[in-house]
């Protein structure tokens, strides 16, 4: 029996531009913070919620995500005096926050809060690594891990590289061009006094840094690092008199899935991600597509995971992603910059976060105001885009947000300046 038809009330068009973020907060990103997932988590929280211009009882819903390597949710709540409606602590990663923003809008609608923190803490660098490394390495085998390992694929790069080399392969993408990836990010994070590296590089650098993983250079690499990052999220209506101008939410995609998501290379194209299949989600719900975005910030776990998103939600032709990163669109001043905070490769790894962050400030049309002070007493001009300078985007009105778990999972979002 045929589902019935939906109606413009019951689709997801319906909630356009109906919630907002209100509230960013960070901690510093450092590496060997000296503190606990606990402390930075509450760091972030309280920052992100002042940032809002709220109070912490304004606050009744909490969001988490981890992979066991931080503190859960209720636990932050109590520390800063936050009696919860709802929470939810995720088994997650890379593409969980714009997925939990979709479910922090589900749970608003459905009456069981009002307003949602998500928070992302972790010790990156001095407690469990991404890469295998530190605590995590002492971990037992199980599940999926099982078969992953009888392969070598114990870290990300080694789990992702066979997409990166079949897109060189079925495409023709160099390792020089996928390397401007970090030359941009590099140039962007140059501006960005939160950064943890924030020398410029070249392409020639990036392919004379040691091979990690064929064909994942040590610079086609993102940085560990320790540091938590936080959102507020409530009704747009509730939000009209905050501190600063709403960042609306146009749509989301969450957790999108290739046919098999655990071992996605049973199920071709190889050199496929997620987001081929989160755009059929993503642009229509938004009421726009990839020609309207000003900015877009990309997860760049490996300078090749941006690369293959940008691609495959339609920002470029299939097979032409090489060219679109090199030819200097995605830098400041260019047509569609991505990553205007150095994202992982150069900021920190947050798991997504301060991507989302980023593209809030830039609607908000704030970013400058992390700009260094000239000689003169000032900040320098809000769109100098040489070392030292600023990275506001004048034109920016619409971001998207594009979140990586692996090639087979993915989840995006579309925001816009109210």
């Amino acid at each position: 029996m045929p589902l019935p038809a939906e109606t413009d009330a019951s689709t997801p068009k319906y909630l356009r531009d109906k919630y907002a973020i209100i509230g960013v907060g960070e901690t510093t990103y450092t590496r060997g913070s000296g503190k606990t997932t606990r402390a930075l988590g509450t760091w972030a929280v309280r920052n992100a919620i002042e940032d809002a211009g709220l109070k912490v009882s304004d606050i009744d819903g909490v969001l988490s995500y981890q992979s066991g390597d931080s503190t859960f949710g209720p636990v932050i709540a109590g520390d800063l005096g936050i009696r919860l409606n709802f929470y939810m602590d995720v088994f997650g990663g890379g593409s969980s926050t714009e997925a939990l923003i979709g479910i922090a809008i589900g749970v608003i609608e459905a009456g069981m809060c009002r307003t949602v923190v998500i928070f992302r803490a972790m010790n990156g660098f001095s407690q469990v690594r991404i890469g295998g490394t530190g605590a995590r390495s002492a971990a037992p085998v199980t599940g999926d891990m099982l078969h992953n390992r009888a392969y070598g694929w114990q870290s990300a790069g080694q789990q992702f590289s066979l997409t990166f080399m079949r897109h060189m392969y079925d495409y023709g993408t160099t390792p020089e061009q996928v390397a401007a990836v970090r030359v941009a990010h590099s140039a962007h994070a140059s501006n960005n006094p939160k950064a943890y590296y924030r020398n410029r590089v070249t392409v020639e650098d990036v392919l004379a840094s040691r091979i990690i993983c064929k064909p994942l250079h040590l610079l086609d690499c993102c940085v560990e690092t320790d540091n938590a990052t936080a959102i507020v999220i409530t009704r747009a209506d509730r939000a009209r008199d905050g501190r600063h101008p709403r960042t609306l939410i146009r749509a989301v995609a969450g957790r999108v899935c290739k046919p098999r998501a655990d071992m996605h290379y049973q199920h071709g194209p190889i050199a496929r991600v997620a987001g081929y299949h989160a755009r059929d989600i993503l642009w229509p719900n938004a009421g726009v597509g990839p020609e309207d975005i000003d900015v877009t910030g990309s997860y760049d776990a490996f300078t090749f995971t941006t690369m293959l998103q940008l691609e495959d939600y339609g920002f470029c032709k299939k097979g032409e992603g090489g060219q679109y990163v090199s030819d200097g669109t995605i830098r400041l001043g260019g047509r569609r910059p991505n990553n205007t905070s150095g994202g992982h490769l150069c900021e920190g790894y947050t798991h997504g976060m301060n991507m989302v962050i980023e593209n809030v400030r830039q609607l908000r049309h704030t970013v400058d105001d992390t700009c260094p002070i000239g000689p003169d007493g000032k900040r320098r001009h809000t769109y100098d885009y040489r070392e030292g300078g600023c990275r506001q985007v004048k034109t920016c009105e619409l971001t998207a947000n594009l979140g990586w778990a692996n090639p087979g999972t993915g989840s995006a979002m579309v925001m816009r300046r109210d």
